[in-house]
């Protein structure tokens, strides 16, 4: 088999294995134990293919495969690309870690339908992984949507009136917007360009006028409805009626850094830099996304259920790689990138930690935590340190992210963003830090246990990867920056 060859069976692979999985995840019903290991074997598979792509990519070889030609010249397309090389890490590695933790969350809150749950997971991640090598925006669109299709059931998961009316408004806003604006989008960049490849500098740049260009960049924001900018953003908080597992890795890294993700890559690879920053829509983008930025911060600090307060930080933090995309610049872009990493390790471990909270103490709301680091010490060090990332507080990942983005909105020529930032970090402080506070310095309620007791040895177990990785992010983040850097020095894509 040629070396060829041989890397296209690589990025079949990236999707075939979660589907394969899904498969025998439905086959093992019967048999927890199995049904759970086949979980494990395909996370794990899984990760050693992307850490293969990996390093094909970095030894330089072209990987793209054809998966089907359903319309001339607008071929299902996989192509491997720095930002794309990203993503796929991120979320193929993290898989495993909540794969590990719903094991122990499962069980412990003696969940129905678990296999259900497990296979459509693997199609999601199956679907993520498209999204992150996708050779040009018709295969995007193609598993973006079946990345909304396949999460339904999970949202839906318990099948109350609340998870049902959860799902319709997860699926009303995404499929709305995508069908919309998304796909009208696409269309008019096929008009104008010929073409919906990505490709570095842009295929706009040069072939329509600065009104077109804006438009087709409005309806891209908006049109990507997993990016949760205002006001297309209540998808978010009501899927947050899904198990934690759901909320921790499809609501804090596949599905809501896959809205990201597609806009921060279009606007590189479909509009260039350079074309995006003499738009004049840009700037009332920015305004758009600055406003998410502020407003879900406050309405944060108002939520006393602890995963709606974790939900709207989502939708916050989310504009903050938006608003990376608009400043179009180096910086930027590595501050964008880099979000997508950190936000992922330290949303995902505060997400884990509510999960740990709800099955050990049975516990939802921030009210009620007073003294629980008395009885449950690790499950809050690991929310405190959680926390800190997302503030942006050394030692920890957040404070590359935000670096790069002020140093990209100082000198690309959006300096009042650099104030944006600021309010929105210490918006994090008023809305995360009080958390483990009440925990830590407040008094056990009189009819509380005073019991030490933790969460489940497999939840702790993942609560302590991503907390370390939190960690190991800020201390090792050159990797990560210099795979970034690939993208923006030419020679990103094939």
């Amino acid at each position: 088999m040629s070396a060829l060859s041989s890397n296209g069976v690589l990025m079949l692979l990236a999707v075939a294995i979660p589907l394969f999985g899904a498969i025998a995840i439905v086959l093992l019903r019967r048999w927890p134990n199995a049904r759970e290991a086949a979980t494990l074997i395909t996370g794990v598979a899984l990760f050693v293919d992307v850490l293969m792509i990996a390093c094909a990519m970095q030894g330089g070889a072209t990987l793209n495969l054809v998966l089907a030609r359903p319309i001339v010249g607008l071929p299902l397309e996989l192509t491997v690309e720095p930002l794309g090389m990203l993503f796929a890490l991120v979320a193929s590695g993290l898989w495993i870690v909540t794969s590990v933790y719903s094991i122990g969350y499962m069980r412990a809150h003696r969940e129905k339908s678990q296999t259900r749950f497990y296979a459509f997971f693997a199609v999601a991640i199956a679907a993520t992984m498209g999204i992150a090598f996708a050779g040009n925006l018709l295969t995007l669109f193609v598993f973006y949507e079946a990345l909304t299709l396949s999460t339904f059931p999970l949202v839906t998961h318990y099948g109350t009136s609340a998870a049902k009316r959860a799902g319709r408004i997860y699926l009303g806003i995404l499929v709305g917007t995508s069908i919309g604006l998304f796909l009208i989008a696409i269309i008019g960049t096929y008009a104008v360009a010929g073409t919906l490849e990505f490709r570095s500098g842009g295929i706009l740049d040069g072939k329509v006028t600065g009104g077109i260009a804006g438009l087709l960049l409005v309806l891209y924001v908006f049109g990507i409805g997993k990016a949760a900018v205002m006001p297309f953003h209540r998808w978010l908080p009501a899927a947050m009626v899904a198990p934690t597992p759901v909320s921790a890795l499809l609501h804090a890294v596949a599905v809501v850094k896959a809205g990201v993700f597609s806009i921060l890559k279009i606007v590189t690879y479909i509009f260039g830099f350079d074309l995006v920053r003499g738009l004049d829509a840009t700037v009332a983008l920015q305004i758009v996304a600055a406003f998410t930025v502020i407003a879900a911060s406050l309405i944060a600090i108002t939520q006393d259920n602890l995963k709606a307060r974790l939900a709207y930080s989502t939708v916050s933090q989310l504009s903050y790689i938006v608003l990376a995309a608009l400043i179009a610049d180096r910086a930027g872009f590595l501050g964008g990138g880099m979000h997508i990493a950190t936000h992922a390790f330290g949303k995902i471990t505060l997400f884990f930690c509510a999960g740990a909270i709800l099955v050990t103490a049975h516990k939802s709301r921030v009210s009620e935590l007073d003294g629980l680091g008395r009885t449950m010490p690790w499950t809050m060090t690991a929310f405190l340190i959680g926390s800190l990332s997302i503030i942006g507080m050394p030692p920890l990942a957040g404070l590359w992210s935000k670096y790069y983005l002020i140093e990209g909105a100082w000198f690309g020529g959006s300096a009042w963003l650099v104030a944006i930032f600021a309010i929105s970090t210490l918006l994090n402080i008023f809305y995360l830090l009080p958390i483990p506070f009440r925990a830590f310095f407040r008094s056990a309620r009189a009819d509380d246990s005073l019991v030490r007791r933790e969460a489940p040895l497999a939840c702790l177990l993942a609560i302590g990867i991503t907390t370390l990785g939190c960690l190991m992010l800020f201390l090792f983040p050159d990797s990560i920056l210099e795979l970034l850097g690939g993208a923006i020095t030419g020679g990103a894509l094939p």
